[in-house]
């Protein structure tokens, strides 16, 4: 992939998105960045970014956007077709943006909770891959390139009395991964997932569990949470040509989980 090929990333304003976002825009990559309600934060890291590598305006971009609607979707890759002119076709997509709810076992929860995560992680998920695929694949007029999607450790473990909701939405996620992998590779579009451990990041805090990383860590095979450059690092290794050989499959960056 060109250094200098555009890329998406959902949930791009903090831990593990802004994490790929830096890295990417330090690669020289244009970015555009989709995030939901932190416009403070959003608008912070495009500043930070533009100072610290001289960038011009519109090299980064955010775009406050709510992935779990079509509209949402909609909304940010009209925003990458916009960058089109300046920066070329998209070459990549990371799937990242999604939510987790306070810690509850199953027969506690309620449909409207269960419908709310999948609503993103799912729903959204597989809009975005959609609307990737039809500007990257060679048999709609793209030049290729690559999705990854952020799923999780939990897919495989079940997160029991916890999240089995987000466990359960990750999962689908994988599954994703492997079935448009197989569709998408004979037009160019490889397709592939990371599937973080417990990482350092406010996503723990949001589920109601601020302690989780300080309690669950020294129980990890190696010791202790992983970071959220750490995650960016294996996704950026995924997107580049580094990688050009793999596809319908996730990585496990958990520490040993």
């Amino acid at each position: 992939m060109k250094k200098t090929a555009p890329i998406i990333v959902t949930g791009g304003s903090r831990g593990i998105g802004a994490a790929a976002v830096t890295r990417l825009v330090a690669l020289g990559h244009p970015v555009l960045f989709g995030y939901r309600s932190d416009g403070a934060a959003a608008n912070a890291l495009v500043g930070d970014l533009e100072r610290a590598h001289g960038l011009a305006s519109g090299h980064v971009v955010a775009v406050r956007c709510d992935l779990a609607t079509e509209a949402g979707v909609l909304a940010l890759f009209a925003s990458a077709d916009a960058m089109r002119d300046t920066h070329g076709p998209l070459a990549g997509l990371v799937v990242n943006a999604g939510i987790v709810s306070p810690k509850s076992r199953v027969v506690d929860m309620d449909a409207a909770r269960i419908e709310r995560v999948f609503a993103l992680n799912v729903t959204g998920a597989f809009l975005c891959c959609r609307e990737g695929v039809r500007r990257m694949s060679t048999a709609r007029g793209g030049a290729g390139g690559t999705i990854v999607n952020v799923s999780s450790i939990a897919a495989k473990l079940g997160s029991p009395g916890e999240y089995v909701d987000y466990a359960a939405s990750k999962a689908a996620v994988d599954a994703l991964t492997r079935g448009l992998a197989l569709e998408s590779v004979a037009e160019g579009v490889r397709v592939v997932g990371v599937r973080p451990g417990i990482i350092a990041t406010g996503i723990h805090a949001s589920g109601g569990q601020p302690d989780r990383v300080a309690r669950i860590g020294p129980s990890i095979p190696m010791g202790r949470a992983g970071t959220a450059e750490e995650i960016a690092a294996s996704i950026v290794w995924l997107l580049s040509d580094e990688a050009s050989y793999i596809t319908g499959t996730s990585l496990d960056v958990s520490g040993g989980r």
